[in-house]
């Protein structure tokens, strides 16, 4: 197992220390310096300063010869450094239980960690990482599980077969299929009716409650499943009788991700390279497109929001990490730079608190914080993964003195556990030795 530190490195649980601007500084937006747009062979791996590790990471990214118009965000050259320490420890590695089945999702609910592998779907307990159960096994024709998540007391998962399951988790700790979507009620209702078809493709058709190709993403909010997919359509359920209350033709090429904000506005990101703002106007029953944000020049693969809703993180096949946040005279975003430093697609994303995580096709997360002037730094560089890092999730519980776990799942069939904390020097000793734990 390696780890690779984004800058200065020390210790063998990979212990650095990065300086970082002074609060009071007065905010302003970093701008590209001529080092950015040329080239180097390698990032150094002995310690260097951050400056030094921020410039070789820019030189050696190739993302800046797509997107050459948008500012880099990282934090090159800060003034009067505020030592933070930053550890992370890679302490579990779960082992494919299929060695020739990838990771395509992982979801954390409560004390349980799902990881699907292939169409099967594994749960292990995060304290020690057993195996509790593992369902859907049995079913291969469903193909590959694309997204999993929670609401309540129902699971849902979605399926490359364009099925949507439900599932509930029984006394025995037993995962029991509970229905599908659409449901069988909800077909019926709908069935007989010509004006309740669409045409899918040439010479086919099929109800609009239906998906019709895979179904990648699915996210939650008050009471509604929202499920998106290579359809092009976003479709909205009601979590109540799991009927679908609305369709949507979202884009004009495959869906890849969606996520909901705390106020409920709707984002979809697709493989046209856009991405799409969508919202139910008060007194409205149904959604209507606010906005499109159009940066990336390759397909979108990976949307994130911060705790408040007020930034978006779009990851693509270009190499960046496009950061958007909110127009003061609008209900939309705008783009206000990129970060840089991956060598290839962005394939997922999670943000928790100041920190966002980033899987890539380079085989690495990247774990990047923001600063209170809006700028970032990129804080570590977590190797370990032979393939592309397909997934991630990462929790901050209760009791954990600020340490997050991450957990990677990868094309390589493993699911990787990490530790990884961000804290005043001060207090470093403390918590690598909890880390060591």
């Amino acid at each position: 197992m390696r780890s690779r530190s984004w800058l200065a490195i020390s210790s063998t649980t990979r212990h650095s220390t990065v300086p970082f601007s002074n609060p009071k500084t007065p905010p302003s937006r970093p701008k590209l310096k001529p080092s950015d747009t040329s080239s180097s062979s390698d990032i150094p791996s002995t310690s260097t300063s951050a400056s030094d590790n921020g410039s070789s990471s820019l030189q050696s990214n190739l993302s800046l010869q797509t997107l050459p118009s948008v500012l880099s965000l990282q934090k090159l050259s800060p003034l009067d450094p505020l030592d933070l320490s930053v550890s992370h420890l890679c302490f579990a590695t779960l082992p494919p239980r299929r060695p020739s089945l990838p990771i395509t999702c992982l979801a954390v609910h409560h004390n349980l960690l799902y990881a699907a592998s292939g169409h099967e779907i594994n749960v292990y307990d995060r304290t020690d990482h057993t195996l509790l159960d593992s369902f859907n096994a049995h079913d291969a024709s469903s193909g590959s599980v694309k997204s999993v998540n929670f609401s309540d007391g129902n699971i849902f998962t979605s399926h490359q077969n364009s099925k949507i399951r439900v599932w509930q988790l029984t006394a025995g700790k037993q995962h029991k299929l509970f229905n599908s979507l659409p449901t069988v009620n909800d077909r019926l209702r709908r069935f007989v009716l010509p004006k309740n078809y669409v045409t899918v493709r040439r010479h086919k058709k099929c109800l609009w409650i239906q998906h019709a190709d895979a179904v990648t993403g699915i996210a939650v909010y008050n009471g509604l499943i929202y499920s998106v997919s290579w359809d092009k359509s976003l479709k909205i359920w009601r979590d109540s009788d799991l009927r679908c209350i609305e369709s949507v033709k979202a884009h004009e090429d495959a869906v890849n991700a969606v996520v909901v904000s705390n106020d409920g506005t709707v984002y979809t990101g697709s493989a046209d390279c856009r991405i799409r703002v969508w919202s139910k106007p008060f007194g409205e029953k149904r959604h209507v497109l606010v906005a499109t944000l159009e940066k990336h020049k390759s397909a979108v693969n990976a949307l994130a929001l911060n705790d408040d809703g007020s930034v978006l993180f779009s990851g693509a096949c270009d190499r960046s990490i496009l950061v958007w946040e909110r127009e003061d005279s609008a209900n939309h975003m705008a783009v206000t730079g990129a970060l840089r430093g991956h060598r290839k697609a962005i394939l997922c994303m999670i943000n928790v608190g100041d920190l966002l995580f980033s899987g890539s096709a380079d085989r690495t997360v990247r774990v990047w914080q923001r600063g209170e002037d809006g700028s970032f730094c990129c804080l570590a560089v977590l190797e370990g993964h032979v393939k592309p890092v397909k997934s991630l999730v990462a929790v901050k519980d209760e009791g954990s003195n600020g340490v997050v776990t991450v957990y990677s799942g990868s094309l390589d069939g493993e699911v990787k556990a990490w530790h990884v904390s961000v804290s005043n020097v001060n207090s470093a000793r403390g918590l690598l030795s909890q880390l060591k734990m």
